[in-house]
């Protein structure tokens, strides 16, 4: 078309003066409701609305035909011609100032199609329930409106917290004013004689400031942690986004050059985000930054509302530097973002078990592309999928093949569990127990890893074979001692263990298996000597609980430490002389194709605790498989070999990181009707795949590997191809217009890290 030509959007934007008389314009937005409703919604801006509402926001909109007032978030504005068919108005607006930025708006789109989830309801994961729910402190006397019907009439205490509110105040201040206690006041809240306004700081708590640990800067980086550091800091002079994978050994220095790394992000004037993976890795890793920084802003799921609130805008005030937390930190609202490190990236736990089920790690290379700034990775069992991107050219590995100072790894000593006499002192073999009773008498301490928790694993009747299952679930039921409660670790529920069998009424019940708790009495029992601990999720439910066993830890206080994959990696004791992996197949043969990368690196990071000290250390790794290669490679610390070993058989498999997954999970409580439905999605996706080329392959439907959880039947299916992309589409088109049938309930789950 010759370049004078008009085009047909110039005829369009430049009407004759008589024709506009028929058009309309406003101003529209966008809205994403959390729930419901997946796709976004258009509205009309009222004037009186047009200062206020703008992207970032939450708005009050009516939906539906009963135009129920619904919140949702505001994602874009734009002046427009209207439709013709006319749009309904918003309401009010709900938030005082944006809460989502421009980025995050992106970021959070973005995060929905690589995970098919909805909008809304990844805008509300990313924003913490006391920013959204604005957590407040201080309480205020309610102002009934004109016809509302106003709360019933108070007692005379109820009367002198009120008299007492006439301005705003604290709970506490109120309570202590009034002489009422502050029950009373939360029932004037509850009955809506009080209301809570405003937002309160709330500073890092004292229990949460607790005395740092000095850890001194070491004189000079060993070469390794110098060439590491220098490719972090290159990034960040030139303003260019790297992804940089610090493949160390356990001890080499990593922490050291995050450290350094992030004292360099300051001196710009930026902030930095460290996430790690365990709450139980947040104390000692924010002891270690507090120390070398001051303040530093913790996010981890212990927080209360309240306090996570305050944190967060002291964040996006820019007042913190420095972020520590779990997955979710990910998110924080960083102004001046230069850099982001992710410690133990492999963990399994970087990966939301429920809607959205998005990766962090995948998460902080969008933002850190977006920010053109580096993203760091460390691990010494780097995942799989990280180690072929690095073979790959497309990140950068940076290896420290070495301990800091010299140390050597220690030693590693393979008990074959199916020998005579290996079992002969219960779940602590003889050679074990000699190494227990070495590292003490030589005033050191022990860590015993056995992730599975409780005392037994089962109890099974003598006579006719019965297994005590939950009612629930297909799922045995683990003993838990005192009070011999049968607990079901699938749904929680807690029942007494019969004297006798149900099925035959024989006596003859037996407990199997070992769990935390069957150990640390057995270990009590044989080492009387000892301070002994547990650390599971048992003993770590009450606030502080992980800060106070790893500082009794510390101090010496404790001189066996029992504990489930917890206490397997990232933690620092010098004066730890022995780990015992008290049974490393645990999870070797669960149905999952990571059992055997998750094997490896368990036992590779529990082995890691020990000998970090100048007297040394040992590590006793109970196995029934020493010839597995994971075992091997772990018992080796050769990490390596175990990814040589592995890559090709993921390859053929069509398997990460050479593949990509998706995976169903129908559940109900008509198994018949649950099997059906998975059947009806397997032959969607199989009509959807068959003009597809590459490789795609539909799994599937089978019962899924627990295949009853909380009274539902649970069958699913797999979807498997080499391109990411194309799966997604496939599943859309699938599944596009299917009406689900009353009492089924189905997830997807973009490529899972957990099969069971």
């Amino acid at each position: 078309m010759p370049p004078d030509q008009p085009t047909q959007r110039d005829l369009f934007d430049h009407r004759p003066a008589w024709e506009e008389d028929d058009v309309r314009r406003g101003t529209i937005a966008t809205v994403v409701l959390p729930d419901g409703i997946a796709k976004p919604l258009d509205y009309l801006v009222p004037e009186a609305l047009a200062a206020a509402v703008e992207p970032g926001r939450r708005v009050r909109v009516p939906l539906g035909k009963a135009n129920q007032m619904r919140l949702a978030y505001c994602v874009a504005v734009r002046s427009d011609e209207l439709p013709q068919q006319p749009l309904k108005s918003i309401a009010g607006v709900e938030d005082d100032r944006p809460l989502l930025s421009r980025r995050m708006l992106d970021l959070t789109e973005w995060m929905a199609e690589r995970w098919m989830a909805r909008w809304g309801e990844v805008l509300e994961a990313v924003l913490p329930a006391g920013v959204r729910f604005r957590q407040q402190g201080r309480i205020s006397p309610l102002l009934v409106a004109s016809g509302l019907a106003s709360p019933r009439s108070p007692t005379p205490g109820q009367a002198r917290v009120l008299a007492a509110a006439m301005e705003p105040a604290t709970a506490e201040q109120l309570a202590a004013a009034s002489g009422a206690s502050r029950a009373v006041v939360a029932r004037l809240v509850k009955t809506g004689h009080l209301r809570e306004v405003g937002s309160v700081e709330v500073a890092r708590s004292a229990r949460g400031q607790r005395a740092a640990i000095v850890h001194d800067r070491p004189a000079a980086l060993s070469p390794a942690q110098a060439g590491a550091l220098a490719a972090i800091t290159g990034c960040m002079r030139e303003s260019r986004h790297e992804t940089i994978v610090l493949f160390g050994v356990t001890g080499s220095g990593k922490t050291e050059v995050y450290l350094q790394a992030v004292e360099e992000t300051v001196s710009y004037g930026r902030q930095a985000i460290v996430l790690v993976p365990e709450i139980s890795l947040t104390p000692q890793t924010c002891d270690r930054f507090r120390a070398r920084f001051g303040t530093v802003a913790v996010l981890h799921s212990h927080l209360t509302p309240a306090e996570r609130h305050a944190q967060w805008r002291e964040i996006a005030a820019g007042r913190v530097n420095v972020v520590v937390g779990a997955r979710s930190a990910i998110f924080a609202p960083t102004p001046r973002l230069g850099l982001i490190v992710i410690d133990e990236e492999h963990e399994s736990s970087f990966k939301q078990a429920t809607a959205p089920r998005y990766h962090a790690r995948e998460v902080a290379e969008w933002i850190a592309r977006a920010e053109r700034v580096p993203l760091v990775l460390g691990s010494a069992t780097p995942a799989l999928e990280t180690f072929a991107r690095c073979l790959s050219g497309e990140w950068r590995m940076c290896r420290l093949a070495d301990r800091v100072g010299g140390a050597e790894l220690p030693a590693v000593i393979t008990v074959d569990l199916r020998e005579r006499g290996a079992r002969s002192r219960g779940a602590v073999s003889p050679r074990l127990a000699a190494g227990i009773r070495w590292a003490l008498d030589a005033g050191g301490q022990v860590m015993l890893l056995l992730n599975r928790r409780g005392f037994a694993t089962h109890v099974q009747c003598q006579a006719c074979g019965h297994a005590m299952n939950c009612p629930q679930c297909d799922i045995a039921l683990t003993l838990h001692q005192p009070g011999s409660r049968g607990i079901c670790h699938g749904c929680g529920l807690v029942t007494r263990v019969p004297a006798d069998c149900p099925e035959c009424r024989s006596p003859g019940l037996v407990q199997r298996g070992t769990g935390t708790q069957r150990l640390e009495e057995q270990v009590r029992r044989t080492f009387p000597d000892a301070a002994v601990a547990r650390m599971d999720t048992d003993t770590m439910r009450s606030r502080g609980s992980h800060e106070r066993t790893l500082d009794a830890f510390r101090d010496r206080q404790i001189d066996i430490l029992v504990g489930t994959q917890m206490i397997a990696k990232g933690l620092d004791f010098p004066n730890v002389m022995l780990v015992g992996v008290v049974n490393a197949d645990a999870a070797l043969h669960l149905a999952d194709f990571r059992a055997a990368e998750r094997t490896c690196q368990l036992v590779t990071q529990v082995a890691g605790r020990s000998g970090r000290g100048p007297l040394g250390g040992r590590v006793v790794v109970q196995t029934s498989t020493p010839d597995h290669p994971a075992i091997r490679a772990a018992a080796a610390h050769d990490y390596e070999a175990f990814v040589r070993s592995e890559l090709p058989i993921r390859e053929a498999l069509l398997y990460p990181p050479y593949g990509h997954v998706i995976r169903f999970v129908v559940r109900g409580a008509d198994e018949r009707r649950v099997a059906e439905w998975a059947g009806t999605l397997v032959d969607r996706l199989r009509a959807g795949a068959e003009p597809m080329a590459g490789g795609v392959r539909v799994l599937g439907p089978a019962p899924a590997p627990i295949p009853r959880l909380r009274e539902r039947f649970r069958w699913h299916l797999q979807v498997h191809g080499p391109d990411g992309p194309a799966l997604r589409q496939l599943v859309q088109r699938a599944t596009a217009g299917l009406k689900t049938p009353d009492g089924i309930a189905w997830i997807v789950d973009v490529d899972p890290v957990e099969m069971l």
